[in-house]
């Protein structure tokens, strides 16, 4: 699937693994799919797996920093019908104002006695305007601050609409149908596009971590069953809030899979390998200042490997070892990420999975700038040398 494509389509997390699925969906018997919620893994076998058979596996999340419609969102203020969100994640908050928004997610609903799901995409726009400056005067000396409980009200509809959103949503349903719950959250609906005087860049929302998902999932896609090795590939959910869920990387669906088919092989995981992909900082050409002089990656220098001595990212001498020869042998040039000593460090799914089930692990990524806003940016370049480098990582012979 194209990557602009995959981005517009991937609204929410169960939008993106339903993606997922149809892009695997053509490659046959040999390749097992499991899916739990908004998040999916996948395994080709082996030609044929013996002691000798490893595992490798690449590792991204399907979520990102959002607003989420509570369960009673509905207000009334000034003439207008309101929907109270609740914050998801990390986003900036002002990145959200004055935006198209769009709404999607999934609807659980009662029909026949039983519990059934719909996956929905409304066909509206909602805005969470901005105060005038005329009633913020002082805004563009002293910044723009955003109270999260009462700035972030999203306007929906007019007084004499619909009263309540949750008739809107019945409104999705089936014939005889009753609402049950919603999961539903918004979204940027600005379409993703090329950006640069010369096209190089990417600009859309969502590429935090919608771009390691579609470079892993075409390379994979791409590649052939490896003589001996099982190849997985994991697309966890909730990675924004922590990880630790049924979904999340913390959880136990990657671990219940593996051991699903080869878990019991002789030092399998031990020596294997996981490349953890998500997006990192590229060095802001304003704010140069905000990062570690010796490693700030710059948009379109190449896949970032990321290290923190106190392991908020799982690289290690070893990972770090095969990612660097890994990079060599497919030609393709990489980067270093440390984080200054005086800001506190993020983290991914790496350290969890990592932990969990004693895989080695390197924490990569696609350098982009404005991460966590509603609209994000990141180099084509980049996205092209991350699956090449996934592509190869499948491909090779061996892992050393």
């Amino acid at each position: 699937m194209n990557f602009l494509d995959f981005l517009n389509k991937s609204v929410t997390p169960y939008h993106t693994v339903e993606n997922l699925k149809q892009i695997l969906a053509p490659l046959g018997t040999g390749i097992k799919v499991f899916e739990r919620g908004g998040a999916l893994i996948a395994v080709r076998l082996p030609q044929t797996a013996s002691t000798e058979s490893r595992f490798r596996i690449a590792l991204a999340h399907t979520d990102y920093p959002t607003l989420k419609i509570t369960p009673n969102p509905d207000g009334l203020a000034a003439g207008v019908r309101t929907l109270h969100p609740e914050v998801y994640g990390s986003p900036i908050l002002a990145s959200w104002l004055d935006r198209d928004l769009g709404y999607a997610g999934l609807l659980a609903y009662e029909l026949g006695g039983k519990v059934q799901t719909k996956l929905f995409r409304g066909k509206k726009l909602f805005r969470i305007p901005q105060l005038a400056v005329h009633l913020n005067r002082n805004v563009n000396q002293e910044g723009l601050k955003v109270n999260p409980q009462t700035d972030m009200n999203v306007l929906w509809t007019a007084m004499g609409g619909r009263e309540r959103f949750v008739e809107a949503l019945s409104g999705e349903l089936p014939d005889g149908a009753k609402l049950l719950d919603f999961d539903i959250q918004l979204f940027d609906a600005q379409p993703a596009q090329y950006g640069g005087f010369e096209d190089e860049w990417i600009y859309s929302g969502r590429l935090d971590n919608l771009s390691s998902c579609h470079a892993i999932v075409e390379a994979f896609a791409g590649a052939e069953s490896s003589e001996k090795d099982f190849q997985v590939v994991a697309f966890f959910n909730n990675e924004e809030v922590g990880s630790a869920t049924r979904e999340g990387a913390a959880g136990n669906f990657l671990k219940s899979v593996l051991e699903s088919e080869a878990i019991s092989l002789p030092n399998a995981l031990s020596d294997s390998l996981a490349l953890s992909i998500d997006m990192a900082h590229a060095c802001h050409p304003n704010f140069e200042s905000k990062h570690e002089s010796n490693h700030a990656p710059v948009l379109g220098g190449g896949v970032v490997l990321k290290a923190n001595s106190q392991k908020r990212y799982a690289s290690d001498v070893y990972s770090s070892a095969q990612f660097k020869l890994l990079c060599e042998q497919s030609n393709v040039s990489y980067q270093t990420f440390v984080m200054r000593n005086d800001m506190p460090c993020g983290s991914t799914v790496g350290p969890a999975v990592s932990a969990s089930l004693g895989i080695p692990t390197v924490d990569i990524g696609e350098p982009m700038l404005s991460m966590h806003s509603i609209r994000e940016m990141t180099a084509v370049k980049d996205h092209e040398s991350m699956t090449k480098l996934v592509s190869a990582f499948f491909s090779r012979n061996s892992l050393a």
